[in-house]
């Protein structure tokens, strides 16, 4: 069987390491091809992670590079259709909800290619969010998809898809954190910036709807100034947010130390020895949930609400008096490590095994469909 597994950015190859880990373990079953559409391009977003993660390097790199959301679809197209044709594979693997997942789920569709989606069927129900769009289209061209939880499935049967088409597999990106969280002990980033475990917050702030309008970036970092005047907050700032906080020459508040992303080791030991974690990130909300690590989601919506009834993740919105007060009620509780090992978030699944359960699944109905 040949697969075409594709990456784009930062969150892509978290989910993409242990599925490629998982088809190199079974020689002679699957050839597999990996292309980055070079959506996430430069060396602190895209290149040490590929190291870090003991990803292969890419046999093909798109080199796309950044643009507006039309833009970037349709140069990932462009570029990608001719590798399609050359390597013809039985299946297209995509992961997650970025441009580059819907941009090369249309070529594949439009050449009759089956199509494999990974963390199929999470809904925030927010059009207004990018992702939402990739992810609602992404799974209506899938022939398999392979979700994260029950809410997934029930979201896809809601939505018309077939049963037989739905695999709950289980969380991909917890099998990485699984794997990496005893490896990031031996960074030392902790020590560089003078923090003691349990004893800072960690902010992290990338979605256009955060950080694209001055009054909404303006207003959160000054919350988080506020926050920063009684617990330490280390805020690794993405590129388009630096971009937009030297344009406007925003001041930061005493406490919000910035520092520039972080390799993924060094990142995850940042914020699993955090008190607190803030963010618009999707993946942060799992991953805290996993370790038990209070998580403050700076938005309206949410994709992954298994979070939320897990009871590690708040969906505090934006605006100062939520976001004080949840601090508030963390803050005012006893602090417990995460030292169980290994972690049990509670939800079935996120058990570091997920991509031993998709590339079954993949083998599984390869057979089935040459069958019929």
């Amino acid at each position: 069987m040949k697969v075409l597994c594709v990456v784009g950015a930062r969150p892509n190859f978290v989910k993409m390491a242990p599925i490629i880990r998982e088809i190199e373990s079974r020689p002679g079953e699957i050839e597999s091809l990996l292309v980055h559409t070079g959506q996430h391009y430069d060396e602190q977003m895209a290149g040490s992670f590929f190291r870090d993660l003991k990803l292969r390097p890419p046999e093909i790199d798109l080199g796309i590079g950044s643009g507006s959301h039309t833009e970037q679809v349709a140069r990932i197209m462009l570029a990608f259709e001719p590798v399609m044709l050359s390597f013809r594979p039985d299946w297209l693997l995509v992961v997650g909800d970025v441009n580059s997942t819907l941009a090369s789920t249309l070529v594949a569709v439009r050449l009759g290619i089956r199509i494999a989606h990974v963390e199929a069927g999470l809904r925030s129900g927010d059009r207004g969010m990018p992702e939402e769009i990739n992810r609602v289209l992404t799974d209506q061209m899938a022939d398999l998809l392979l979700t994260p939880s029950e809410d997934a499935d029930n979201n896809l049967l809601r939505a018309g898809i077939a049963a037989e088409r739905i695999v709950r597999v289980g969380n991909v990106m917890i099998d990485s954190l699984y794997t990496h969280l005893p490896v990031a002990e031996s960074s030392t980033i902790r020590e560089r910036l003078n923090l003691q475990r349990g004893n800072y917050g960690v902010l992290t702030l990338h979605r256009p709807v955060n950080v694209d309008d001055r009054h909404q970036l303006e207003g959160l970092l000054q919350t988080m100034g506020e926050i920063a005047s009684r617990l330490s907050v280390v805020f690794p700032v993405h590129p388009r947010t630096r971009e937009r906080i030297d344009r406007w020459g925003l001041v930061m508040p005493p406490g919000l130390c910035l520092i520039d992303p972080q390799p993924y080791p060094d990142f995850l030991r940042l914020w699993s020895g955090a008190r607190l974690v803030c963010t618009d990130s999707g993946g942060l909300q799992e991953e805290t949930s996993a370790l038990g690590i209070p998580c403050l989601t700076l938005r309206e919506t949410t994709e992954r609400p298994v979070t939320i009834e897990l009871g590690t993740n708040h969906l505090v919105g934006t605006g100062r008096s939520r976001i004080i007060d949840t601090v508030d009620q963390i803050l005012a509780a006893p602090w417990r490590p995460p030292d169980v090992w290994p972690p049990n978030p509670g939800i079935p699944l996120w058990d570091g095994r997920t991509a031993a359960r998709i590339v079954d699944a993949l083998l599984e109905h390869h057979v089935s469909e040459r069958r019929d």
